[in-house]
C-alpha cells in the first residue's frame, strides 16, 4: 500500500462536468472508487466542493445571479442536497460517511485546531468517511480573512489536521501544464514538482482554469502548505478511469508533489499553517543563512521590519528581503518590543526594553522553517 491515509478533494468543475449540477455519474463513479479503496483499508477523507451548485439546481435559479449573501442561500439549500447523495451512493457499498463544516476561525485557536483534528481522528478509526466543506453559510469575505476562500487549501489543511499521507486534488485537467492545454494544444503536463518556486507558479498563473472559485494557482497554494508539512500532493483529472487506485498505488496520474520534509508533528503543523499568523518579521540575509544552514535562532540582529500588531506568545510568519517566506515561529516579544530592539545585539535587549525574555525574538525549538 503506496498511500495508507488519503485526503480527496472533488472540484466543482469536476462534480458539474463545468454544467453547473450536480452530475450523478461522476459522483457515483468517484464514491465506487474511494469504496473500493477503503475495503482495501485505506484512511480516507473527502473535502467537496459543490454545495452552492446543488442548491442553485435545487432552487431552479440562473447561475448568472451571484453575491456573496445569495452564495450563502445557495450552499444552506445545497449543502444538505449534497450530503443526501453522498450518503445514497456510500450506502450502497455499506460504508458510513460523517459531515463537518469548518472555518478557519474554528482552526486558529490552537485547541479549536486540536478539537477537530482529534473527531477526524476518531471518525477515520472507526472507518467512517467524512465528507467536509467550508461552512459558506457564515464564511464570508467580511470575516477579515477567516475563510479559506476554496476549498483547495481547505484540503490542504485537512490534509495538515488529518496526519495525511497523500493529498489527492481532482479536478477536470490533467494536472499542472506548461500552458493552458484549453487554448495551447501544445502544452505539456508537468509530471513531476521537486520543489514549487517561483516558475511553477507562474505556470500555475498561465494554466489555471477559468471556471470555478479555485483555478491551478490556488492548487499551488494548496500543494505549498501540504508539501511543507510533509504531504505528498496529486492534481489529476477525475474522470480518468480508475484514477484514485492509480494514485493510492503511487503510479504516474497527473503532477506529483513530492513532499519537502518529513511528517511533522501536530504543533508546528498548527504553526505552519498559517492559521494562527498574527503578524511578521522581514529579515536579513545573514539571518536567513543563520536560521536555514545553521539551525539558529532568530535573534533581533537580524531583523529589518516588524508588520501587525501580536504579542508575546503569538505565532507570526517570517519572510526574507524578496518576500519569500521563510517560515513561522512562537514570538518571545510583542510586535511593540520587537519594533524596539531589531537591529539591536541581544545583549542591548535589557537596557533598551528595561527587561528581558531571553536572547531569541524567535527559539528555534519554537520555529518551523518552509
Amino acid at each position: 500500500m503506496q498511500y495508507k491515509r488519503l485526503v480527496i478533494k472533488l472540484g466543482t468543475n469536476l462534480l458539474t462536468r463545468g454544467s453547473g449540477r450536480l452530475n450523478i455519474d461522476i459522483m457515483s463513479n468517484l464514491t465506487a472508487q474511494v469504496a473500493q479503496l477503503h475495503r482495501e483499508g485505506h484512511e480516507i477523507v473527502i473535502v467537496s466542493s459543490g454545495a452552492v451548485a446543488a442548491g442553485r439546481q435545487k432552487l431552479g435559479l440562473p447561475r448568472e445571479k451571484r453575491g456573496i449573501p445569495f452564495k450563502q442561500v445557495l450552499a444552506a439549500v445545497g449543502q444538505s442536497q449534497l450530503m443526501n447523495i453522498y450518503d445514497e451512493l456510500f450506502s450502497k457499498h455499506g460504508i458510513v460517511i460523517a459531515q463537518a463544516l469548518l472555518t478557519k476561525s474554528d482552526l486558529i485557536d490552537r485547541s479549536g485546531y486540536l478539537n477537530a483534528r482529534n473527531t477526524l481522528l476518531a471518525l477515520l478509526e472507526l472507518g467512517v468517511i467524512c465528507i467536509i466543506n467550508e461552512n459558506d453559510v457564515v464564511a464570508t469575505e467580511e470575516l477579515g480573512g477567516l475563510v479559506f476562500g476554496d476549498n483547495d487549501n481547505l484540503s490542504a489543511m485537512v490534509a495538515n489536521l488529518t496526519d495525511a499521507d497523500l493529498l489527492a486534488i481532482l479536478t477536470d485537467i490533467d494536472g499542472l501544464y506548461t500552458a493552458d492545454p484549453r487554448r495551447y494544444p501544445d502544452a505539456k503536463l508537468v509530471p513531476k514538482v521537486e520543489k514549487i518556486d517561483a516558475e511553477i507558479e507562474r505556470l500555475a498563473g498561465d494554466a489555471g482554469s477559468p471556471y470555478g472559485v479555485g483555478g491551478m494557482i490556488t492548487k499551488i497554494e494548496a500543494a505549498k502548505l501540504a508539501t511543507a508539512s510533509g504531504v505528498t500532493v496529486v492534481i489529476a483529472n477525475g474522470t480518468k478511469p480508475d484514477i484514485l487506485r492509480k494514485i493510492a498505488s503511487g503510479q504516474q496520474a497527473g503532477t506529483i508533489f513530492l513532499p519537502r520534509t518529513t511528517k511533522l508533528e501536530s504543533r508546528k503543523r498548527w504553526m505552519l499553517s498559517g492559521l494562527a499568523s498574527k503578524g511578521k518579521l522581514v529579515i536579513d540575509e545573514g539571518a536567513v543563512i543563520a536560521l536555514k544552514n545553521k539551525g539558529g535562532s532568530l535573534l533581533p540582529a537580524g531583523i529589518i521590519e516588524v508588520d501587525g500588531d501580536f504579542q508575546r506568545g503569538d505565532v507570526i510568519d517570517i519572510f526574507d528581503v524578496d518576500g519569500n517566506h521563510v517560515g513561522c515561529g512562537i514570538a518571545n516579544y510583542d510586535s511593540k518590543d520587537i519594533e524596539k530592539i531589531k537591529g539591536m545585539h541581544s545583549e542591548e535587549i535589557p537596557i533598551r526594553l528595561g527587561y528581558e525574555y531571553g536572547d531569541e525574538v524567535i527559539h528555534r525549538n519554537n520555529m518551523v522553517l518552509i
